[in-house]
């Protein structure tokens, strides 16, 4: 059974699975959900706790022992299996799967693994564990939906915050979860019930914003030239490397440039987004893209995005990260003059 991380408070309020599978590389979620069983487990009498961690050489024997063998001094028992990645080998795999046909009495299972892709999730041994018991699935936050998360949050402790302090506080801890609970709980301390304004977030938060070169991407293609700039302040803060970044962007205008072309020909969007195999949830931010730029402007991005190559490996003159500013702005809808040398 499949349940939301925001909807398993609920679940565990009315019993108890055998299996817990908590999947997701966002670290708050994840944490908090595993958490939430741990304390209902507690609360159900599980008093003894065994933690595995299933790295490479992991004895899988260990784990069927352990539910076997119950402790003198504790009739139930809670279990963590702790995978590194999402393949536990064909041991691993054959072990998980016996244990999911038949779980024992009286042991839960809490297994915890980064996230699972459409292939894990179809794979023997994740299916049994979902039929088994319960499989959580925990996803980062996005930033159009990060201020509805802090602002539920900040309401769910108590707090009165004002519109514009969930707003700079949300831009001030976009993609970083641990942030802004740990920041939420200052605010907490510092104000308690009264209302939160925009100035004691400004004076008692600092920005913990955390970006990836793909928050870049789809800041560009979604045409939000502030915010592209935003992130890319914060890679370069971060020290990310700019060839990475380079690769990022000039992987989407390659595949853009490609999809405007067929456009010009004459093939209709949906069936140019099938060619190309876009996924469904990037398919809007692709559209806006599309709709921005025609060939020609791809094809001068293109090139732009060969400059930039040459200046980052010392081949042009230039600074890499005005390139990719006016890359990112580029792809954006901005455009910017190249200063001659």
């Amino acid at each position: 059974m499949r349940v939301k991380a925001e909807q398993l408070a609920s679940h565990l309020r009315r019993g108890l699975a055998p299996v817990y599978l908590v999947s997701g590389d966002e670290p708050l979620q994840a944490q908090e959900a595993c958490d939430a069983v741990r304390a209902a487990a507690r609360a159900q009498g599980y008093g003894e706790r065994i933690i595995f961690n299933a790295g490479t050489g992991f004895d899988w024997a260990a784990l069927t022992q352990s539910a076997q063998n119950l402790s003198l001094f504790a009739e139930r028992k809670l279990i963590e299996l702790r995978l590194p990645g999402i393949k536990p080998g064909e041991t691993g795999a054959a072990a998980l799967l016996a244990y999911a046909q038949a779980t024992p009495p009286d042991v839960i299972l809490l297994l915890t693994c980064p996230k699972l892709d459409a292939a894990a999730q179809k794979t023997k041994w994740v299916s049994a564990l979902d039929e088994a018991g319960v499989l959580v699935q925990v996803w980062p936050v996005e930033a159009r939906a990060m201020p509805g998360w802090v602002a539920a949050r900040m309401r769910a402790r108590g707090m009165q915050p004002g519109e514009d302090a969930v707003e700079l506080l949300a831009a001030r801890v976009e993609g970083n979860l641990l942030a802004a609970a740990q920041d939420i709980e200052k605010l907490y301390l510092l104000y308690g019930a009264a209302p939160v304004t925009a100035d004691a977030v400004h004076e008692a938060v600092a920005d913990s914003a955390r970006f990836d070169v793909y928050t870049l991407v789809d800041a560009a293609l979604a045409g939000d030239a502030a915010r592209a700039v935003r992130v890319l302040n914060g890679l370069r803060a971060e020290a990310e490397e700019p060839a990475l970044i380079l690769w990022a962007l000039a992987r989407e205008v390659r595949a853009l440039a490609a999809m405007a072309y067929d456009n010009g020909k004459g093939m209709g969007t949906e069936q140019i987004l099938a060619r190309h195999k876009v996924w469904e949830k990037r398919k809007p931010l692709i559209k806006q893209a599309m709709q921005r730029h025609k060939t020609r402007a791809w094809w001068r991005l293109l090139r732009r995005a060969a400059h930039a190559e040459r200046v980052i490996k010392g081949f042009a003159p230039g600074r890499s990260w005005d390139e990719l500013l006016a890359l990112s702005l580029g792809v954006a809808g901005v455009t910017l003059r190249r200063a001659r040398a």
